[in-house]
């Protein structure tokens, strides 16, 4: 009996042994003292402040991101646009520049149809000359 109790406190003792050499061969750990604190505090700022520019770059490239794509957006809505306007300015220019053809035709038409008779009217009026006093001059005298 006494060398069973001698043997479950040897192993009590190994295993308390073991305990102890598994904590000084592990890393130590950190204790907060006074003296640590402030080490630590700007540890986490670091980190912290690591973080927060990190996230300041990627929201930057996710808002650049965001305006190329607007920037697209609107440059293909502007050519979309742009050239079915260009297509109704073509149609109207070609539309006006039937009209103008039709009203010199029908000028022309008309110089042709009437045009010797206005020759012969401006002729006679310069050739046949009938003097009249002016009706403002001929009622002052």
């Amino acid at each position: 009996m006494v060398g069973a109790i001698l043997l479950s406190k040897s192993a009590q003792n190994s295993a308390g042994i073991q305990t102890l050499l598994d904590v000084r061969s592990a890393p130590a750990l950190h204790v907060n003292r006074p003296s640590d604190k402030p080490q630590a505090e700007k540890e986490a700022q670091k980190i912290v402040q690591k973080d927060r520019t990190k996230r300041v770059k990627d929201a930057k490239a996710e808002a650049q991101k965001e305006i190329e794509e607007y920037r697209k957006k609107k440059e293909e809505e502007f050519k979309k646009f742009e050239a079915e306007h260009k297509q109704g300015n073509k149609k109207a220019e070609e539309d006006a520049n039937k009209d103008a053809e039709a009203k010199v035709k029908e000028i022309e038409a008309a110089g042709k149809k009437s045009g010797a008779k206005v020759v012969e009217d401006l002729l006679r009026m310069i050739t046949d000359v009938r003097p009249e006093v002016p009706d403002k001059i001929a009622v002052n005298s």
